[in-house]
Order: C-alpha cells, then sequence, then structure tokens
C-alpha cells in the first residue's frame, strides 16, 4: 500500500516517540486515522496545551501550570527535608509511595558524558543556591543506582560537604542499574524509610 504524504509523515512523527517503532507508528496512525475527528482534535489540543501552559516551578524545577508547583506551595510539608531526583518522573515515583513529605529538587538529567551532559547542564547550581538560603538539615540523593546516577550523586556529595548537613541516600531496596519509574511503592517507600548516610557508599 502507498501511503499519503499526511500520512507517511505522520508516521515519521510518531516513531520519534520513545518506545515507538516503526510498526507501533504504523498501528497507532491508521488508529487515529479510524478515530472521529472530534476525538483527535481533543487529543491535538490536549497536546499543544501542555506545551503553552506547563512550565518549571522555579523553586524545585518540576513541571507545574504556576510559578510555584503544588508541593512548594504547601507549607504542611517538611521544610528542611530535600530530595534530589534525576527528572519529575522520579518525583512522581517517591511522591507516589507515600513515605516522603519533604520537598524536592528536580536536576532534569545526570551526568552522562558520553551523552554531553555535563554538571553544568543540570539544575545544580540552583541546588547549591537553595541550600544557601533555606534551612535545609537533610539532603537525600534518590538517583538511579547506574554509573550515571552514582557519578551524580557523588559529584553533588563533593559540593556539598561544606554544608555540613546529613546526606543521605536511598536503601539497596532499588537493585543496582534498577529506574525508580519502575519500581514499585513499596520498594521505594522501603528504600527511603531505610536510607543511609551517604558517606558509607561514597568511597
Amino acid at each position: 500500500m502507498e501511503l499519503t504524504p499526511a500520512l507517511a509523515r505522520l508516521m515519521q512523527e510518531l516513531e520519534k516517540l520513545p518506545g515507538v517503532g516503526p510498526k507501533t507508528a504504523q498501528r497507532l496512525a491508521f488508529y487515529i486515522l479510524s478515530r472521529p475527528k472530534e476525538e483527535i482534535l481533543s487529543l491535538a489540543r490536549a497536546i499543544i496545551d501542555v506545551k503553552e501552559r506547563i512550565t518549571t516551578c522555579r523553586r524545585c524545577f518540576n513541571f507545574s501550570e504556576e510559578e510555584l508547583c503544588t508541593i512548594c506551595k504547601d507549607m504542611s510539608r517538611e521544610q528542611s527535608t530535600l530530595c534530589v531526583v534525576a527528572d519529575p518522573l522520579d518525583l512522581m515515583a517517591v511522591e507516589s509511595s507515600g513515605a516522603y513529605k519533604g520537598l524536592y529538587h528536580v536536576l532534569h538529567g545526570v551526568i552522562s558524558p558520553l551523552d554531553g551532559i555535563g554538571p553544568e547542564d543540570l539544575r545544580i547550581r540552583e541546588l547549591i543556591e537553595r541550600l544557601k538560603c533555606e534551612p535545609i538539615r537533610e539532603v537525600i540523593l534518590a538517583l538511579n543506582p547506574t554509573v550515571e546516577g552514582d557519578a551524580t550523586a557523588h559529584y553533588i556529595a563533593e559540593l556539598l560537604k561544606p554544608f555540613n548537613l546529613k546526606l543521605t541516600q536511598l536503601a539497596m531496596g532499588i537493585p543496582a542499574g534498577g529506574d525508580l519509574n519502575y519500581a514499585d511503592r513499596m520498594t521505594i517507600a522501603r528504600a527511603l524509610i531505610g536510607r543511609r548516610e551517604f558517606s558509607e557508599t561514597a568511597e
């Protein structure tokens, strides 16, 4: 079957999505084509809406539609504990565990020289600035136990030494090489509750 230019372009765009190969892109394209126009226009409007309305919280850099996200605006949360995560998906994973009631700081990535990502590409400088002006007593490094996650954690740990605060990391409920996004709530909760001093594994 020869594809029309519009259908071919749609499939090419769908293939850019993570986990979508040619076959999946083809199925999605034909599904979209088969649905009522209003249903697909609603989907298109939702996609445009998130790109136009969602920005990052000026304090923690989580996704937000306002200057401050709902977590940062919630003064009932523990203001002296800060959980550092790589991205908003990891924040959602930790939050869904129900075991953590403090604040967050989202780096938007991890140090990965092979991908051309250095410390200057992350929100590390902003993290240091927060610690200078907020009453943080404990920083939890909730980064994935991968080579890149460990390298980022150790880099941050070195920068935080002058602050004389408690530095912890998740317990080993998260398997080496694992991803917070795929851990179940109980595993994340246990990893948070059993968190330990970072210095124990920083050598």
